[in-house]
């Protein structure tokens, strides 16, 4: 049974602006694993990244129905590589839940969806 779906789509640009006037805004977004995966990346393809991870943590906390707040930050959520390159969320692990996240880029944009639904035999 699906508990949660979350999109969300954030502009290439406004990342990059955003990083260009404060760089410590990787280490506010990104867990120290994420961030090793960021430095593995040149040029576009950082903001690229970075903002595909905005987006799919900014997708999961809409999915579980919090949102950012006292509760959940951004560095509370891990989205890792698996083994064919796709994103996985590591963080918050939830024995109750399965959760499936879908990461794109354009030139100008990335967006990301999360559904989260009952894990049936842990629950």
């Amino acid at each position: 049974m699906i508990k949660g779906i979350g999109l969300d789509m954030i502009d290439l640009d406004r990342v990059k602006a955003v990083l260009e006037r404060n760089p410590r805004f990787i280490e506010r977004i990104l867990t120290p694993d994420e961030e090793v995966l960021f430095h593995g990346y040149k040029g576009s393809r950082q903001i690229e990244f970075l903002a595909g991870r905005f987006a799919a943590k900014e997708a999961y906390a809409k999915a579980s129905g919090t949102g950012f707040g006292k509760d959940l930050s951004f560095t509370d959520v891990e989205i890792l590589t698996g083994q064919n390159g796709e994103p996985r969320l590591i963080q918050p692990k939830r024995t109750d839940e399965l959760v499936f996240v879908s990461i794109t880029h354009t030139g100008r944009s990335a967006a990301a969806q999360v559904i989260i639904e009952a894990n049936e035999r842990r629950s």
